[in-house]
């Protein structure tokens, strides 16, 4: 088996849970010895050495960067193939990432490749799908990530109607559709007549030390997209000044740059390795506001046996809404409330802890998520 996988970001970045997700899929190939292409976004931060390393790691055979070309290297295919076209398509400019030459070069990717399955991540890329490859053997894979209308619905010509049927009219395209939430799966699979597989984020069971001196009270990881700084802002306002100033927070990742210096809080931009962070620590929190999909740092600080304070939008995705480690709150008093009781009560802390594990023992340990992934590509 032959797989081509398309995924924009660089795997190997752990500033976005996204990526950690892209990473598991990697390793999963890896594990079954699945030759497996890699083609990504050139970018500032995804280069050639971002390339060799992915190889380096055993996790690609050949790995290839999408590079935007200039108008001037071709005016009249400029024009024909890609600023027409765009123009004509405006009002669904949110739904295709690509710049000028990268279908020219993708396209040229699979040709010489001949791949038994090609895997596009985003259905904002899905516009690398060619039709001209039609008919050929090759299996065509989106996985979606999330649910796009729902991020565009602040963007001033939004139409929930027509940008969800465009939604779904781009993954009819594929051969097969993934998500990764059952929300996700439910609507989707209620308008897609192709199948419809959850596939949900996974991480390899943690060992967890009770000896580790826990050092960190409360873990914020998050990246600074729109809907963190909005988050962040809730928090840091109305729950910060509710807790002890005794409490340690460390918080993680490039939010940092959107919130104020505080006398307890340590600020770590960048982590080469949260694992060792998540030992430290006590509890981590996840008051997201907005946003759809699963928060991939929730099932990290599961994964950890770590309880978890959180808004509503923080179990988006989770089978069970309850009795999962988390302790969801959008009122800031109860937020508040809910980590100092972790942190003070500690058969309250135990209960949570036990959740925590066995929750995602039960749902998101590689083992489950493999199961799935065998199925699909080994029981056709």
């Amino acid at each position: 088996m032959k797989i081509l996988y398309f995924y924009p970001e660089n795997p190997l970045s752990y500033s976005q849970g996204n990526n950690s997700r892209a990473l598991s899929l990697l390793n999963y190939f890896k594990d079954r010895s699945i030759h497996l292409d890699f083609v990504g976004e050139h970018s500032d931060v995804f280069t050639e050495d971002s390339i060799k390393e992915l190889k380096k790691e055993k996790l690609i055979q050949n790995g290839y960067l999408l590079k935007k070309k200039k108008k001037s290297e071709n005016i009249i295919r400029y024009y024909l193939d890609y600023s027409f076209p765009k123009k004509l398509n405006s009002r669904f400019k949110d739904f295709d990432r690509t710049k000028f030459g990268h279908k020219d070069q993708f396209l040229k990717i699979i040709n010489d490749g001949d791949y038994d399955i090609v895997i596009i991540s985003y259905v904002y890329w899905s516009s690398l799908f060619n039709m001209e490859l039609n008919g050929n053997k090759t299996k065509w894979i989106v996985d979606t990530h999330d649910f796009l209308t729902s991020q565009f619905q602040d963007n001033k010509k939004f139409s929930l109607d027509r940008y969800f049927k465009k939604e779904i009219d781009l993954m009819k395209k594929f051969d097969c559709v993934w998500v990764i939430s059952n929300e996700e799966k439910y609507l989707f699979s209620q308008f897609l007549k192709i199948p419809v597989h959850l596939v949900a984020h996974s991480l390899p069971k943690t060992e967890i030390s009770l000896n580790t001196e826990k050092t960190i009270d409360i873990v914020y990881v998050a990246s600074e997209n729109f809907h963190n700084v909005k988050s962040a802002d809730w928090f840091f306002k109305k729950v910060y000044p509710l807790l002890p100033l005794d409490i340690r927070i460390t918080v993680v990742g490039k939010i940092n740059k959107h919130i104020p210096k505080l006398q307890n809080v340590e600020n770590l931009l960048l982590v080469k390795d949260l694992n060792e962070v998540y030992k430290k620590t006590r509890i981590t929190i996840c008051p997201m506001l907005s946003g759809t999909g699963v928060k991939i740092k929730v099932i990290e600080s599961l994964s950890h046996g770590l309880p978890v304070v959180c808004t509503e939008r923080g179990v988006d995705g989770l089978i069970n809404k309850t009795n999962n480690g988390c302790l969801t709150s959008n009122d800031p008093l109860l937020f508040s409330a809910y980590i100092q009781r972790l942190l003070n009560d500690s058969e309250f802390y135990n209960k949570h802890h036990l959740e925590a594990k066995s929750f995602f023992e039960n749902n998101f340990d590689t083992k489950r998520t493999y199961e799935v992934l065998d199925a699909i590509f080994f029981q056709q």
